[in-house]
């Protein structure tokens, strides 16, 4: 059983001054695999204090000289892809053929934050006004569970390009893939405190992250819940947020869509990372008159998502990340009965065989309605909800008759119209006929799926402030 007891504060390794031990459990067995002391106040205080003094440096550096530093750190995430992958497999249950292109994309994000600074104009000037783009300072990054290593990377390299300095709280549930993305780092020699990494509950280290008046930025994703307790308590230090948070994706299929591609391509946009995915379309709007069809393609889609071993290539479909998560989902499979809707595929309960484990049946409901408890919570878990509509317009009003704007999908052969639809969703990301990404277009989202972007210019533009010198 692995052991992790330091942190990564000012260039090295430091034993942790918080003694709570928490152990990692593996979904896919439930067997203990690790010990971790988290993180206190004080690790976090230390972190602070030694991005502030690398700030003092590297706030000031030259646009070459951050994209030489992306670089690196570009060389050292990819020099590791597998460990990474392995490490998110082992302690998550991400599905290995997830997981890989997740790891990728981390360390594909610092590229494409050197891209995006090239493209980025950081002094602008008119007759005798200059305006700079200024790194706001030190900035709080805090990442989810459910890929790791894609949010610790692309937050850095938004904050990096930016020429800020980090303090980065990753989850708790995230400590051995934390351990070797940090191993990887290390390598890269990079200057010191110019990332700092304490592992520790949101809570406590969070919550110094965001109390703290040394930081000036804090980059969230998570919760909704969460996100609006740190734009009040930030509030009090005027913070300056990004919120990546919650998500009820619609996924409309138009009239004219092929259901042949069109199904098993909804499929996977639902069950990606097992459910655990922000962006997953879990909400499917069908034309009325090709419910039956529908309903009979995923049927016969349902072979191609098989939940199993995380480790094995051809498992489609993992375990939810602890047995909370898994209670979670199994509670809103039974309020989905409760209210009225049918169970196509899938159900409450483990897949035979599984029982060990936090495995889900992935599950397929029709008969929803849009305002059913599972239709307008966010489950993350491989639940998909079947609504219908009559017209096109309709399709519009359901899918944006939602609480979250993170994403949306529209599926049609006829691309004039799916453009037009796809133009009228409430959503930061519209994808057209495919499981699609740009890591140089905006991220983030409407309404209650957040505040700000990330990811290209505009990510980097999150952790600058404009100054105007005059003369």
């Amino acid at each position: 059983m692995q052991t992790i007891t330091k942190h990564y504060i000012d260039g090295a390794f430091v034993e942790s001054h918080g003694r709570e031990v928490m152990e990692i459990i593996s979904p896919t067995n439930g067997e203990a695999i690790a010990r971790v002391t988290l993180a206190d106040e004080e690790d976090a205080r230390r972190a602070i204090a030694a991005a502030g003094r690398a700030f003092a440096s590297f706030g000031r550096t030259t646009k070459e000289e951050r994209a030489s530093v992306l670089r690196r750190l570009h060389q050292a995430v990819s020099a590791r892809l597998g460990d990474l992958t392995d490490a998110m497999v082992e302690e998550y249950g991400g599905v290995v053929q997830f997981a890989a292109p997740m790891v990728e994309a981390g360390a594909s994000a610092f590229l494409a934050a050197e891209k995006a600074l090239q493209e980025l104009q950081l002094t602008r000037s008119w007759d005798k006004t200059t305006v700079t783009y200024e790194p706001v300072g030190v900035a709080g990054l805090i990442t989810p569970w459910n890929a790791n290593a894609l949010f610790l990377c692309m937050k850095l390299a938004s904050a990096v390009a930016a020429g800020c300095t980090v303090v980065i709280k990753p989850s708790e549930l995230s400590a051995l893939q934390t351990q070797v993305w940090l191993e990887c780092l290390h390598e890269a020699k990079l200057p010191k405190g110019l990332y700092n990494v304490v592992t520790g509950r949101g809570e406590v280290v969070g919550a110094e992250l965001v109390r703290h008046p040394a930081v000036a930025k804090i980059s969230f994703t998570g919760s909704a819940a969460v996100g609006k307790t740190i734009m009040r308590e930030g509030a009090a230090t005027m913070k300056r947020v990004t919120l990546e948070l919650g998500g009820k994706s619609p996924n409309i299929l138009l009239e004219d869509a092929q259901l042949e591609t069109a199904i098993p391509r909804a499929l996977a946009i639902a069950f990606m990372n097992s459910g655990q995915a922000c962006v997953a379309g879990t909400r499917l709007l069908v034309p009325s008159s090709r419910l039956g069809a529908v309903k009979r393609a995923i049927v016969d889609a349902m072979a191609s998502f098989p939940v199993g071993d995380p480790a094995d290539p051809t498992t489609a479909v993992g375990p939810m990340v602890t047995r909370k998560q898994y209670e979670r989902v199994q509670s809103y499979i039974r309020k989905g009965i409760a209210q009225g809707a049918e169970v196509l595929v899938g159900g409450e309960g483990h897949p035979r065989g599984f029982e060990a484990g936090n495995f889900v049946k992935p599950t397929v409901f029709v008969n929803v309605t849009n305002d059913m408890t599972i239709a307008r919570e966010e489950i993350f878990g491989p639940v998909l909800c079947v609504l219908t509509y009559e017209t096109e317009e309709e399709a519009i009003e359901i899918a944006n008759d939602s609480d979250y704007g993170l994403h949306g999908w529209v599926s049609g052969t006829d691309l004039q119209r799916a453009r037009r639809v796809a133009s009228r969703l409430l959503a930061g990301r519209v994808a057209i006929n495919g499981m699609l990404d740009d890591q140089r277009a905006p991220f983030g989202g409407f309404k209650h799926s957040g505040v700000g972007r990330e990811s290209g210019t505009h990510g980097i533009e999150a952790f600058l402030e404009p100054r105007a010198i005059l003369e």
